[in-house]
């Protein structure tokens, strides 16, 4: 994963004499690796719509890049203890994201060149909303089944104070159908437990005598029945927590039980049944936003070729790999080549570059005498830092 800088210089004197150029210039000295770009030909259309799309495409770009980190980040989390194998669960059109950049090729199946600039970029910005919408109706639909289970296993595994008993109970363990009788469930800190053993008959009256049992413990805590008169069961309560035990709201229920544990094995197996068409849809759709952000890049090189260079159309895309350490150095060289194209002085006064119509930046970005924009395909590191 690295920054690529997709570049467009005029292509004096001709394309390919432009770019031979540029790459024996910055190679010899090891700045970077260079590829040609593939740009088709595409329909120009009028300046004032040249202008207009340049706005346009900087928001769908920004937008576009979004979506797909957005969907990287989703399936970061949808993999959980298998996020390790993110990277090599996002491509594009079947390949690692750098192999489908160096050798790009425009799809003219879904984009095609005899649409007008705006028609394509329409196209673009229908598909990946599209694929925002069902990201947010698929990703809810997930982390409520998701959230559901967990908040199930959290009661089933977590400290005696809090969690689900019907896994640690057993009939018997209880008197059941008495007009007299009740059997409540009583948490103890194991520091308490001699204590409780010696008083529970004497907390109240009315307390089966030797009735108290435990049936499990855990790091803190121990759980223990006592059977009692059902009348006194509020005073007993009340001693208890004087002497800090825990009386637990818990009344046997076989069927009530029953139906918890069949609960959580459907949500488990629900979340199970989703978890693959889920991931195949995420996989599907990175790929489709992630060449759909690329084909986005496409349009501005192209705009804003036309609207630095004019007409006729003659300019070289080049994608760079910068070498990370020589990004300093690399950007002189740049200059000296191409310093000549920034007629305006423009690189002397940034903020004033900011207001000139066509050249397509924000007042973020650092404006250069060749068409510039940075691709960022490291969509992996900032998901796995968060993890």
């Amino acid at each position: 994963m690295a920054d690529y800088w997709l570049i467009s210089v005029p292509g004096e004197p001709t394309a390919q004499q432009a770019f031979d150029n540029l790459n024996t210039t910055t190679t010899k000295a090891s700045l970077a690796t260079n590829t040609k770009f593939h740009v088709p030909d595409l329909k120009v259309g009028t300046l004032d719509q040249l202008v207009s799309l340049s706005d346009d495409l900087h928001k769908l770009d920004t937008t576009t890049e979004g979506i797909v980190r957005k969907i990287a980040a989703y399936l970061g989390d949808v993999l959980e203890d298998k996020k390790e194998k993110l990277l090599e669960n996002l491509q594009a059109n079947g390949t690692d994201l750098a192999t489908y950049l160096t050798r790009f090729q425009w799809d003219m199946a879904k984009y095609p060149v005899k649409q007008s600039l705006r028609g394509l970029a329409d196209i673009v910005s229908k598909q990946v909303y599209q694929i925002e919408a069902d990201l947010k109706t698929k990703s809810q639909s997930y982390n409520q089944l998701k959230g559901n289970l967990a908040g199930m296993e959290r009661k089933a595994a977590g400290s005696l104070l809090t969690r689900n008993l019907g896994d640690l109970v057993q009939k018997e363990d209880f008197i059941l159908d008495s007009d007299y009788l009740t059997t409540l469930v009583v948490v103890v800190s194991k520091q308490q437990a001699p204590e409780w053993l010696a008083k529970y008959e004497k907390l109240t009256d009315m307390i089966v005598p030797r009735s108290s049992k435990k049936i499990f413990e855990d790091g803190e805590n121990c759980l223990y029945t006592v059977s009692l008169f059902q009348k006194v069961v509020d005073e007993f309560k009340l001693k208890a927590r004087e002497n800090k035990f825990v009386v637990r709201d818990f009344a046997y229920n076989e069927k009530e039980l029953a139906a918890g544990k069949d609960e959580m094995n459907r949500l488990a197996a629900d979340k199970k049944k989703q978890y693959g068409p889920l991931v195949r849809w995420l996989k599907v759709n990175f790929s489709e936003a992630f060449t759909a952000w690329i084909h986005v890049k496409v349009l501005r090189v192209f705009v804003e070729s036309v609207l630095r260079y004019g007409l006729p159309v003659n300019f070289q895309p080049v994608l760079i790999q910068p070498n990370k350490k020589s990004t300093k150095k690399l950007r002189e060289v740049l200059q000296n080549l191409y310093g000549h194209l920034d007629t305006g002085g423009l690189m002397a006064d940034k903020s004033e570059a900011m207001d000139i119509a066509g050249i397509g930046m924000s007042s973020s970005q650092d404006y250069f005498p060749y068409v510039y924009y940075s691709i960022n395909t490291d969509v992996v590191t900032d998901v796995i830092k968060s993890s």
